[in-house]
């Protein structure tokens, strides 16, 4: 079959068309004939081996894909590797049946970025009524669909960042209730100053960096901060905790696969944000649809922040 297979770590040209042996399902997974494959930025890092879970080679990256089982029924699924090739193999826990009103582009925004902002909103910073969000990265996979999600459950404020004008309109378009550049000289003060000159309750953090640091001086009196990814291949500052206990704030991360060691949770996410998109509540942008062939183009397009949305792969063409 076609995949993308990686030899050996480094960048998007690491990323090549090869012919390979189809995968085999074992009792507990489904062999799912692939439609579309998710791009996530994730992504970027496995193929550097940079990533949170060590990869090895040869290996085929992607984590989720959208396609038929051979039961027919139409499924989409997050896969440990190879979602970047015409089948997969997906555990059965980690796959859910698409309602047939969702596109395949909806269905691969939801099972990893949706999922993602779920759970930093609902259990990771414990969002409260009126309680004010900030959303780095607005425009991305995660960030479009976290903005919709925080007015969903009641958000008082909801502040974007973004890094152009194009993308932080498409966060006002979203429901953000402001939208301000990343790269303000003081990102603090214009954080502040966005929240109508109060200290904010909430951020959703994957930048790192400069933007980490400033984030968290911005956190009100019992603020929750949650790190879940570092774009910028930059760390933060060090955390140190006596002022954690001097300013009442929290510093979370989050990482999707230890999700499902804790039963239902999943599902549960996955059943309401199916049922918000079903009713027009939450919507996907699409962000672009690749070749297969194509994958080093879309690695090179995410890196360089020239997207947004949801990225996808055709593994026909």
């Amino acid at each position: 079959m076609r995949a993308i297979q990686i030899t050996e770590f480094g960048g998007p040209d690491v990323l090549r068309l090869a012919d390979v042996p189809a995968p085999e399902a074992k009792a507990g997974e489904l062999l799912i004939d692939v439609s579309r494959a998710g791009v996530n930025y994730a992504d970027t890092h496995n193929a550097e081996n940079t990533y949170l879970a060590p990869a090895s080679l040869p290996l085929i990256p992607g984590n989720e894909v959208v396609g038929r089982a051979a039961d027919g029924r139409r499924m989409v699924a997050q896969v440990t590797t190879g979602g970047y090739a015409e089948q997969a193999v997906a555990p059965e826990f980690t796959a859910f049946e698409v309602p047939d009103e969702l596109d395949d582009t909806t269905a691969l925004a939801i099972v990893v970025q949706g999922l993602t902002a779920w759970l930093l909103l609902r259990t990771s910073a414990h969002l409260e009524q009126g309680e004010s969000v900030v959303v780095h990265a607005a425009a991305g996979g995660v960030g479009t669909l976290a903005v919709q999600l925080a007015k969903s459950f009641g958000a008082g404020r909801v502040i974007a960042t973004a890094s152009s004008q194009a993308k932080r309109d498409l966060a006002l378009e979203l429901g953000a209730d402001v939208a301000i550049d990343p790269a303000s000289e003081d990102l603090t003060a214009a954080i502040i100053e966005a929240n109508e000159g109060r200290r904010v309750d909430v951020v959703l953090e994957m930048t790192g960096g400069p933007v980490t640091d400033a984030s968290l001086v911005a956190l009100a009196p019992l603020g929750r901060l949650v790190f879940y990814g570092m774009a910028s291949r930059v760390p933060p500052k060090p955390v140190a905790m006596p002022n954690l206990l001097s300013h009442s704030t929290t510093v979370s991360g989050l990482w999707l696969p230890h999700a499902y060691a804790r039963p239902g949770l999943v599902p549960r996410a996955m059943q309401e944000l199916f049922s918000l998109a079903r009713e027009g509540k939450l919507r996907a942008i699409a962000g672009g649809d690749y070749p297969l062939s194509e994958a080093r183009r879309a690695h090179e397009d995410i890196r360089s922040r020239r997207t947004t949305g949801k990225l996808v792969l055709d593994p026909k063409t």
